[in-house]
C-alpha cells in the first residue's frame, strides 16, 4: 500500500526555515566572535614557535627552564582559546547542517507527496537500525583512526564506512548513514566548521555508490564472482572520484563564502586537501570493497541484500 502524506514535506520546510534563521543569527554573533579568536590563536602559535626556537638555542640551564615554563603557559593558553573557539563555531555549524537536512527532507517529502511511499514499519525499522550501526562505524573511522594534517584535513578511515554503508544499504540509507556519522565526528572533534560540508558530500558519496552498484548494475542480483568484484570496486571508485573532485572544490567555496576565510588561505588549504582526499579515496575503495566482499555471503544468507528499486532487503516475506 502506498501512502501520500505531506508531513515529511512540512517537516523539511520547517527545518530549512529554522536552519536559515539560526544560520544568519549565529554567523553574525557567535561565529563572528570565533573569527576574532582565530587572530589571537595565530599570535599564540607564533609565540610558541619563537619560544621553541629559543629553547633549542639556549645554553644556560636557568634560561632554558624559564623558557620551558613560558612554553607551557602558552600551550595552556592555546588549548583554552581553541576550546573557546570551537564552542563559538558549533552553533553556526549546527545551523548549516539543519539547512542541508531541511533540503534533504523537503526533497524526500516532495517525492512522497507526488509518488507516494510503501508503508512497511518493520522494514523501515530494520533499515534504521542498520543505518545507525553504519553511522557509528563512520564516526569511529574518522574520530579514532585519523592523522591530522596542516590545512584542517586528515588521513582517516571514515570514507571506508561511507562507501560500505552505500554498498550494504543502498543510496538513501547508505548516504544518510555516512552523512550523519561523519558529521557527528566533525562536530565532536576540532573539525566543527567542516561538519555541514561533510554532511553534504558524504550524502552524495552514498547516493552515487548506491545508484551505481544497485540502481545500474543490480549488485544484489549478481551471481558471477567477477561481476560482483568488478561492480563493487567500480561503484566504490565512482563515489570516491566524485569526492576527489568535489571535496577540494566545494571546500574552497565553502571556506571562502560561508566561513569567510581569505581566498589565499583557502587556496592553500585546498591544495593540501586535494592530496589528502586522493589518499583517502584510494584507501576507501580498497578497504570498502574488501569488507563488502567478505560480508556479502553472510548478508545474502540472511536475506538482507539491498535492492535499489525497492530500497528493501531481498528477504522473502
Amino acid at each position: 500500500m502506498k501512502k501520500k502524506n505531506p508531513i515529511t514535506l512540512i517537516i523539511g520546510v520547517t527545518l530549512l526555515a529554522l536552519g536559515i534563521f539560526f544560520g544568519l543569527r549565529t554567523y553574525h554573533s557567535s561565529y563572528a566572535e570565533s573569527r576574532t579568536l582565530s587572530d589571537t590563536l595565530s599570535e599564540v602559535n607564533t609565540s610558541i614557535s619563537n619560544v621553541q626556537d629559543s629553547i633549542e638555542a639556549a645554553s644556560d640551564t636557568e634560561a632554558k627552564t624559564a623558557l620551558e615554563e613560558q612554553l607551557q603557559e602558552l600551550q595552556t593558553r592555546k588549548d583554552r582559546i581553541s576550546e573557546e573557539k570551537l564552542s563559538l563555531e558549533r552553533p553556526y555549524s549546527y545551523s548549516l547542517i539543519l539547512v542541508f537536512l531541511g533540503v534533504l527532507v523537503s526533497i524526500t517529502g516532495l517525492v512522497v507527496l507526488i509518488k507516494g511511499t510503501a508503508v512497511n514499519p518493520k522494514a523501515d525499522l530494520l533499515k534504521l537500525a542498520q543505518a545507525g550501526l553504519l553511522a557509528a562505524l563512520c564516526y569511529i573511522g574518522f574520530a579514532f583512526f585519523k592523522i591530522d594534517m596542516p590545512g584542517h584535513v586528515a588521513f582517516h578511515f571514515g570514507n571506508v564506512f561511507c562507501v560500505l554503508a552505500a554498498l550494504l544499504l543502498g543510496s538513501f540509507w547508505g548516504g544518510l548513514a555516512g552523512a550523519v556519522g561523519m558529521s557527528i565526528a566533525d562536530l565532536t572533534t576540532a573539525y566543527v566548521t567542516s561538519a555541514p560540508k561533510t554532511f553534504l558530500l558524504k550524502l552524495c558519496i552514498g547516493v552515487i555508490v548506491g545508484l551505481v552498484a544497485h540502481g545500474i548494475f543490480k549488485l544484489a542480483d549478481a551471481s558471477d564472482k567477477k561481476k560482483i568484484v568488478g561492480v563493487t570496486v567500480f561503484a566504490s571508485a565512482c563515489g570516491m572520484v566524485f569526492n576527489m573532485v568535489a571535496d577540494p572544490l566545494v571546500g574552497y567555496f565553502y571556506k571562502t563564502y560561508l566561513l569567510g576565510i581569505p581566498q589565499d588561505l583557502a587556496k592553500a588549504m585546498t591544495q593540501m586537501a586535494t592530496i589528502v582526499t586522493s589518499v583517502n579515496a584510494v584507501l576507501a575503495v580498497i578497504f570498502a570493497s574488501i569488507f563488502y566482499l567478505a560480508l556479502r555471503p553472510a548478508i545474502k544468507k540472511a536475506g538482507l541484500l539491498v535492492t535499489e528499486k525497492t530500497n528493501t532487503s531481498t528477504r522473502k516475506k
